[in-house]
């Protein structure tokens, strides 16, 4: 049985006399210990499809099994659970992490609102997270602003890790870094993956970014799925014409 199972789901966005069909009727499964990597153009229904499921946008329609739970149809005691074993980590470093919280607050606020923890072993447990993502204690006092983008991403990984989950969306966490800084961010993901056994949906709009981390790729175009495959079949034998475009389009990325 997969971890995550995606049925037929669909989000209409009613926008005036019409609906925008953002993601339409996609299907797919993700194994445990692997990556699923989504690659597509700026608006092609990517992070619309990794919000529905965690249900942080209600879906118009379909299914999402996680570890063969139905996700859509948890109550809110449930589904608070649930978020335990599936975080994200958001594409913007910079609005994602709330600029009043010091860092000790930012990772750490995951285990106040799940598990009950004193101070002291609040503050152990983001030394261990901050050391897992290259940090180090120092920066548990301090704001979001002092640091570069890099280690603010770095921060927003070691808190998508604070509850241990099994499943992370990983949704365009390089696009708004410089290529250098993208590429030590990718590495130490796979390296997270290996060490605590996690299952990625990793979205991108890079297809080189997604050939080196992904186990499997799904090509998305305007809402709906053209292309799944593995890394090596997509990207060396691809069927779609879309799916060859993205590929002659984008310089190598190298990590």
């Amino acid at each position: 049985m997969p971890l995550l199972e995606v049925r037929n789901l669909t989000k209409v966005f009613e926008t005036g006399a019409s609906g925008h069909r953002a993601v339409d009727d996609v299907s797919f499964t993700i194994d445990a210990g692997e990556t699923l990597g989504l690659v597509g153009e700026s608006g092609c229904g990517k992070t619309t499809l990794g919000r529905m499921i965690l249900r942080l946008i209600e879906p118009t329609s379909g299914n999402v099994l996680f570890n063969g739970e139905d996700v859509l149809q948890a109550d809110a005691r449930r589904m608070r659970a649930l978020r335990k074993d599936m975080q994200i980590v958001f594409q913007d470093p910079f609005g994602s992490l709330d600029p009043r919280f010091r860092v000790l607050d930012i990772v750490t606020e995951p285990l106040v609102i799940h598990e009950k923890h004193s101070r002291a072993e609040l503050r152990t447990k983001a030394s261990e997270l901050l050391r897992a993502v290259g940090l180090d204690e120092s920066a548990l006092g301090r704001f979001p602003h002092e640091f570069s983008g890099g280690q603010r991403q770095r921060i927003g990984i070691a808190r998508a890790l604070a509850l241990k989950p099994k499943f992370i969306v990983a949704d365009e966490p390089v696009s708004a870094l410089d290529v250098s800084v993208g590429a030590q961010i990718v590495n130490l993901l796979a390296q997270l993956q290996r060490e605590f056994g996690l299952t990625y949906l990793f979205i991108s709009h890079s297809m080189p970014v997604v050939r080196y981390l992904a186990t499997r790729i799904a090509v998305m175009r305007a809402g709906k799925i053209v292309e799944i495959g593995t890394a090596e079949q997509v990207t060396e034998r691809p069927a779609h014409e879309y799916t060859r475009a993205l590929l002659a389009a984008v310089p190598e990325f190298s990590c």
